[in-house]
């Protein structure tokens, strides 16, 4: 297999339907503990490119693509939940309480369209208009305890109807393609990921390649645990969407990402220390590739990457992803050419990796220098 056959479909624009299948994913809602209609539609794309799938007790969604050599196993993931609520009470006027599902700040939360359980019941968050607000209230943060979801019920009796206590609730966003070649989205974080593992198992490669799908990363990146454990990699990357602060008025050093500025490599964050040597090894692919990169530059947050990274004895990982204004958020925005970037990093990295990883060596600590 010549290295064009690993890269696939890698030239001058996104492969062909690659951003509607995107941008479907951003449609669907899969809020942590509740990702079933996002795992549906990416098992209806990827079946007919794998060798085989299933989906584990977490409800992780792992596919395997038997390699052409004898190769170590490598291990692609994303995560297919997104951060979004909680029904966790019903009052006698048919508002609802909730919760956070995943780190989400206040402040945006008010009057925002959502989603409510399996049947999409449309409710917004409401909060006191400011014409009734005290000067105290006008001052302080908005509290969580303060919001409810309206569903148009008149009543607990009718509210009950509609949805349930434990009902999960999505942010209702369709996307939409604007500016200079921008996508505004809910839950690009991490259906970018999904959307370019999923271009990425259309190829075959010299190693066993496990493409794995994972769920409830925004609630402590657990799915990519039992994932690991059980497929037991040798190297793992992380395909994500991450955060993009580059507004005006921002320190150059608080800038974690730009966007425009390519895919964004991963040093360092609160869950991992990238492997010093496969991180150097996709640096030194996108330099040789003329792929635009960038590093990030903050260490707040976390990925999977994380968890593979202490599995068993031990997984070398680093993360790709792609910048996304506003995660975390009803709606954030990506750019086009940083997502085809990161598709492009990917493809080029996979078909590198079996040269790399014949340097490494089979045995421990015989990788490239890592000082």
């Amino acid at each position: 297999m010549n290295r064009q056959d690993m890269i696939g479909t890698a030239g001058g624009d996104c492969p062909e339907g690659l951003i509607e299948t995107l941008k479907k994913l951003t449609t669907l809602d899969g809020v942590s503990g509740d990702e079933k209609p996002v795992r549906d539609y990416i098992i209806e794309i990827i079946k007919g490119r794998v060798d085989s799938w299933h989906v584990d007790n977490m409800g992780n969604l792992i596919a395997f693509k038997k390699g052409t050599g004898a190769g170590r196993k490598v291990m692609l993931a994303a995560h297919m939940d997104e951060v979004g609520l909680l029904v966790t009470g019903i009052n006698d006027n048919g508002l609802l309480k909730f919760k956070a599902v995943g780190g989400i700040e206040t402040r945006v939360l008010v009057g925002k369209r959502v989603r409510i359980g399996r049947d999409r019941v449309p409710g917004i968050i409401g909060y006191k208009p400011i014409h009734l607000q005290d000067a105290s209230e006008r001052k302080s943060s908005v509290k969580k305890s303060a919001l409810a979801i309206d569903i148009g019920a008149k009543d607990r009796e009718q509210a009950e109807e509609w949805v349930s206590v434990g009902d999960t609730v999505a942010f209702d966003y369709d996307p939409v393609e604007f500016g200079d070649r921008k996508i505004m989205a809910k839950a690009l974080d991490d259906r970018s990921g999904c959307a370019i593992l999923t271009e990425l198992l259309k190829n075959r490669y010299p190693f066993d390649l496990y493409g794995c799908f994972t769920v409830q990363e925004e609630i402590g990146l657990k799915g990519a645990k039992a994932a690991a454990y059980a497929v037991a990699p040798d190297l793992a990357i992380v395909l994500e969407g991450t955060t993009c602060y580059d507004l005006t008025g921002t320190d150059e050093h608080m800038m974690s990402t730009r966007l425009g500025g390519g895919p964004a490599v991963t040093v360092m964050d609160r869950s991992v220390i990238s492997d010093r040597g496969l991180f150097r090894f996709i640096a030194d692919t996108a330099e040789n590739g003329g792929i635009p990169w960038q590093i990030k530059r903050t260490v707040s947050g976390g990925t999977d990457a994380g968890r593979i990274q202490v599995s068993g004895s031990g997984v070398k990982v680093c993360t790709i992803a792609v910048p996304c204004r506003y995660i975390h958020t009803p709606v954030s925005v990506m750019d086009k050419s940083d997502f085809f970037n990161t598709l492009r990093l990917a493809q080029e990295v996979l078909a590198g990796l079996p040269e790399w990883l014949e340097k490494c060596g089979r045995e421990a600590g015989s990788a490239p220098d890592n000082d």
